[in-house]
């Protein structure tokens, strides 16, 4: 049962077996545990390294219907669409026909976060594998029940046909029992050229319902909040907020305090009435706001040295240091965090939009002291998040609640206010550059260092997650570590792709949290990309180089190049060029993480001299993904980075006093609006057929900040190095 599928005749029908693809509740609730592995788990494409065995993947029914199964969780990356397509196309069946069933403890196999843009190359991968291998046994079933060599039949629309036109739907290919093997480090995947599904634009299948009102988020399914970061309850008389219409119960453990009723407006009503009735002992903490700078590069850090090439204090004729920072920012999601959860039979089952059932699942098992085999954690979309917002925060509230109330489903909704104040924002940093110019106006050395928290406190214990901290026998918050390269945290991109015969890169990570932080999309490829392109348009000026000339000349990778060359085509971009009046052109590039997809984004800005407003006219990108599944979802993601991060890049920051966050709302901390939104966004794709999956849906926050920053220098002549750059700040550098 544990041996490895032989993609061969004779060893698949070895003991006269029927094939069977089918779903096993058992099998797949143990996804989560190492099994035995013939072949070396390392060799395996994708996720399969983690999930060998094909029923992790996919299910085929005797009716021929067919399920596909990821751990990964859909948060409006459209992967949910491509997985699809990507199943069909290496099963030769009907789009339509396929389900996707995303990230379940009881269904789907274990692949961690969805985070990275790993979606793809990861979970992709291991599909698209999985339903080739898969592809490859139902054929070879075929070939036995009609005694005729396996390579004269051909697969089409869900059936086994042979060249009389004898025909055995994939339904009638299966029998009752379960064939757990495991997959193959390599797959018989179709030909790029033969493709049907893959590669074409198909509209993605989760829209319909969160465009018409149908039941696609969490939040289509109430906690008290301490004032502020270490706050301890020292009172609080709950007797008459009980007696409120349709209150059924005051939770309180420790420093935990909920309410519970049975509509939404009057829970709201009992948790203001509980929130004024609860006194507490706050103590100013928090760093002074507008001196980040000072305090981020002053706290203990852990130095060390990522990236060295040459010699470091190498020193060429002209040298040029700058120093860019990125304050505390928020996910901003538009929906509040939300979770339902229920306790039946000591079983208990949460619905949440967390990016990671297992881990979650593990931290909630703790928090409860619960055997994890007794929590469940289904995925459900949230409306809005990328990164570590509430989620978690939410769905172990849901759950410490629901265990008060047995039998009874409770549904968790957190308030703006809540959101704003208590979700793990984005880290602060800093990044210092120093380099340096030969006498042919190429870079002859490179100096960059970066201070920065961890970028990620997510679950996996009970301690990461609001409620086991504020419970009467609270979870101790998990020492925050630097998360290692190649992939990093604060150090994700600082090495730069640029070829420099002196280079020196230092990451000092800084354990010390004095705001609560962990995952934002990008994690700290965003500031170190917008540094770095920012700095090598100060590097080009000084140069008296083209930009985009000055890039090339430092580029060998010819991806990268080609990425380049296709943006700046597409955008008109000609050396020398001027903007029309009060507007400026940028350009910027990465490739994500470095080893991910392939980004370069450029920009037109107008810049309001008389106020300071930034107005994004038109964007032009390129990006090379490898082998594209679905150009549309592609092209969504690169637009959806662009506007993202356009919105951290002019308005976003969290703020704070000594004791308190102070941005709780839309007007304390405001985001993009739609009448900001640009006139234009055109996406150049470069497809790479039969070329691996690169993750992609991270890979324009950088470019964009940088581009956008790089036009406004060219429309001021003023180089604005700290984010956000507000219109005050814009304007404040026009009038100096």
């Amino acid at each position: 049962m544990n041996a490895p599928v032989i993609l061969d005749r004779r060893r698949v029908l070895a003991g006269g077996g029927a094939l069977i693809v089918s779903f096993s509740l058992t099998d797949a609730f143990a996804q989560d545990q190492s099994a035995p592995a013939a072949a070396p788990a390392a060799s395996r494409p994708g996720s399969l390294k983690g999930a060998p065995f094909f029923d992790s993947w996919i299910r085929i029914d005797a009716d021929g219907s067919i399920t596909v199964f990821t751990g990964k969780a859909e948060l409006g990356q459209g992967f949910k669409t491509a997985f699809q397509q990507i199943a069909a196309e290496e099963l030769d069946v009907a789009f339509e026909s396929l389900q996707v069933i995303t990230a379940d403890t009881h269904r789907t196999a274990n692949e961690g976060y969805t985070s990275g843009s790993h979606s793809m190359q990861d979970s992709g991968t291991a599909i698209q594998n999985a339903a080739a291998q898969v592809r490859e046994l139902l054929v070879a079933e075929a070939a036995r029940r009609l005694d005729l060599p396996a390579e004269n039949l051909r697969t089409e629309n869900g059936a086994v046909i042979s060249p009389d036109g004898r025909r055995l739907s994939y339904g009638d290919l299966v029998a009752a029992d379960m064939l757990h093997v495991q997959a193959q480090p390599k797959s018989k995947l179709k030909d790029p050229t033969t493709f049907k599904v893959m590669g074409q634009p198909v509209p993605r299948v989760d829209i319909p319902a969160k465009v018409t009102g149908g039941v696609a988020y969490v939040q289509d399914m109430r906690a008290v909040r301490p004032p502020s970061y270490g706050a301890q309850l020292t009172e609080c008389d709950t007797s008459a907020i009980e007696k409120m219409p349709g209150v059924v119960k005051v939770v309180r453990d420790g420093n935990f305090l909920a309410v519970v009723a049975e509509k939404e407006f009057q829970a709201i009503k009992a948790m203001n009435a509980l929130s004024a009735a609860a006194k507490w002992k706050e103590t100013p903490s928090l760093p002074k706001q507008d001196d980040l700078l000072r305090v981020l590069t002053s706290l203990p850090s852990q130095d060390s040295t990522i990236f060295q090439q040459g010699n470091p204090s190498a020193v060429g004729q002209k040298a040029i240091e700058a120093i860019y920072t990125r304050p505390y920012q928020a996910h901003g999601s538009i929906g509040p965090s939300c979770a339902i959860a229920q306790l039946v039979d000591d079983a208990m089952t949460v619905w949440t939009h967390t990016q990671g059932v297992y881990p979650d699942r593990q931290g909630i098992a703790e928090m409860l002291h619960m055997p994890p085999a007794s929590v469940r954690l289904i995925h459900v979309e949230g409306s809005g998040c990328y990164g570590h917002n509430g989620a978690d925060d939410a769905a172990a509230d849901a759950a410490l609640i629901a265990r008060a109330l047995p039998g009874t489903p409770v549904r968790v909704q957190w308030m703006r206010e809540q959101e704003h104040a208590w979700e793990p924002f984005g880290p602060a940093m800093v990044t210092r550059l120093k380099a340096s110019l030969d006498g042919n106006g190429a870079i002859s050395d490179w100096n960059f260092e970066v201070w920065s928290n961890t970028h990620s406190m997510r679950p996996g214990g009970a301690g990461s997650m609001l409620a086991a901290q504020h419970m009467a026998q609270p979870f101790a918050v998990p020492a925050p570590k630097p998360l290692p390269l190649p992939e990093g945290g604060g150090d994700r991109n600082a090495i730069p792709i640029y070829k420099f015969p002196n280079a020196h890169v230092v990451h000092h990570f800084i354990p010390a949290m004095p705001l609560r932080i962990s995952a934002m999309r990008s994690l700290g490829a965003y500031h170190n990309v917008f540094s770095i392109e920012s700095f090598m348009d100060e590097l080009a000026a000084a140069a008296g180089a083209d930009p985009v000339e000055f890039r090339l000349k430092h580029l060998d990778d010819p991806r990268g190049r080609e990425v380049i060359e296709k943006a700046a085509q597409g955008f008109g971009w000609q050396k020398g060029q001027k903007a029309p009046q009060d507007r400026g052109l940028g350009f910027a590039f990465a490739r994500y993480k470095n080893l991910a997809a392939y980004c370069a984004i450029a920009t037109e800005v107008e810049v309001n001299r008389e106020t300071g407003r930034p107005r994004l006219v038109r964007a032009v990108a390129a990006v090379d993904s490898g082998q594209v599944v679905n150009p549309d979802g592609l092209i969504n993601q690169i637009e959806g980075a662009i506007v993202q991060s356009m919105s951290w890049t002019l308005y976003e920051s969290v703020t704070f006093d000594d004791t308190r966050i102070t941005s709780i709302d839309w007007q304390t901390y405001p985001i993009l609006r739609f009448n900001s939104v640009p006139e234009r966004i055109e996406v150049h794709i470069i497809n790479r057929p039969g070329q691996p999956f690169l993750g992609s849906g991270e890979t324009g926050q950088g470019p964009a900040a940088a581009s956008i920053a790089n036009a406004i220098a060219s429309a001021t002549g003023k180089r604005l190095r700290d984010l956000p750059l507000t219109r005050k700040r814009i304007k404040d550098a026009i009038d100096a």
